[in-house]
């Protein structure tokens, strides 16, 4: 039988005296590391939730990788570069690529009878994924995107919408500058998207990859670039590394030179202000680490103090100092475990309820998101509990030598 572990788990059922000085210090401690760990189960959710919501966003509008002509991934510039049938060939053979679709940006201005905005039309073929699309579809359907024909359907955001006063069906005259010649089309509003990522919900507009080519003056096959969709985010270093073994600095039939990009390269301000956020959440951790420790040491030292007298006729029994110290680490472990039990329960379950409900509502204007973003991460909780456990419980061990300055027969005195 483990001796310290059957006096702790004694001690910890023995109700006794209601007025002990020791319960409202356990219950402190408990309380402690009930917050603790729940503050620290929700602070990781949220920034999980948050960095992963915005993450998805972006790479929506651009996938994983991009392959372009060299100078247009230096300057905003247009450069068309070749895709032809075999270059989608070798795109799709790239270990861990999943998906790759080509896609022409032209720059543009929507004008309508009271008001105009400069836009960027992104010309999509029919591999285009609309699935990111089709989540943020708010009004419309999604047209028959293809290289082929135009279909003068355009896809607009909510923002874009809003400022020229555009609705579902609406006809919208477009003008293109080039070179001081102006162009002029007009598109039909087939689908209203919101992301409510600003910075691309204002500019971006979906129309056929043909329009684009065809109003960029472009040649046949070429196009801005290819966008490739990886099948893991977390290989997405090594399969940008094998693109760039077989397809960067090799040429097109028009002598444009390949090259490509990551969506965290392409976009540095916001991969690392998200990276910013893992910053807050060890600070956080490290904070409720430190509270639910000191309440912990100083539970304990409450609960020594007032059992002084059982710890000295333990001691004059024959009972070593070690013994003693692991009875109380034991008892500590207990309340430790009930403030866990506490704490998950209550930061998992106001997990549950944003995600279901999404109760907390956001500013998308300034947030990006509507709502409180909340991810599960099982074993980032179960990890989090470790952690807790093992920092308490070392964290209580220095305390615990003070039983090692209890003498026997002082303590039958001691009150």
């Amino acid at each position: 039988m483990n001796f310290p572990l059957f006096i702790a788990r004694k001690i910890y059922n023995d109700k006794g005296d209601k007025h002990q000085v020791s319960r409202p210090a356990i219950r402190i401690a408990t309380i402690g590391v009930a917050i603790g760990l729940a503050v620290m189960i929700i602070s990781v959710s949220v920034v999980l939730g948050f960095k992963h919501t915005i993450r998805d966003k972006v790479i929506g509008f651009g996938c994983h990788i991009t392959v372009a002509d060299f100078l247009a991934l230096q300057e905003e510039r247009p450069y068309p570069i070749c895709i032809d049938d075999s270059m989608m060939n070798v795109l799709k053979g790239v270990k861990g690529v999943k998906h790759v679709q080509r896609y022409a940006m032209k720059q543009g201005i929507l004008k309508t009878d009271s008001d105009f905005m400069g836009v960027m039309f992104k010309g999509v073929a029919e591999e285009y994924d609309t699935t990111f699309i089709h989540q943020n579809m708010v009004e419309g359907t999604i047209p028959k995107f293809s290289s082929k024909a135009s279909s003068n359907k355009i896809l607009i955001s909510r923002m874009t919408a809003d400022k020229l006063k555009l609705k579902l069906g609406d006809k919208v005259f477009t003008y293109f500058i080039d070179n001081n010649d102006v162009r002029a089309r007009k598109f039909s509003i087939a689908g209203i998207y919101q992301t409510n990522l600003t910075r691309f919900d204002k500019i971006i507009c979906f129309c056929d990859l043909y329009t684009s080519v065809k109003l960029n003056g472009w040649e046949e096959g070429q196009v801005s670039g290819t966008e490739l969709t990886v099948n893991d985010y977390n290989l997405l270093k090594e399969t940008e590394d094998d693109v760039v073994r077989k397809v960067n600095r090799t040429t097109d039939k028009y002598g444009q030179t390949f090259s490509s990009s990551t969506v965290e390269q392409m976009n540095p301000q916001i991969f690392t202000w998200l990276d910013l956020l893992d910053l807050n959440v060890w600070i956080i951790l490290a904070l409720m680490i430190c509270v639910a420790g000191i309440t912990m040491i100083s539970g304990l030292l409450i609960i020594i103090l007032e059992r002084t007298n059982m710890i000295g006729v333990i001691k004059a029994l024959g009972a070593r100092n070690r013994t003693i110290r692991h009875t109380f680490l034991w008892f500590a472990v207990f309340i430790i475990g009930r403030g866990m039990l506490w704490g998950n329960i209550v930061g998992i379950g106001l997990i549950a309820l944003q995600h279901y409900t999404g109760i907390v509502s956001l500013d998308p204007s300034t947030y990006y998101v509507s709502t409180v973003p909340v991810e599960f991460n099982f074993l980032i909780i179960l990890a989090i509990n470790i952690a807790t456990l093992v920092v308490s419980v070392l964290a209580l061990i220095a305390p615990s030598y003070l039983i090692s300055f209890i003498h026997p027969a002082k303590s039958m005195r001691y009150e």
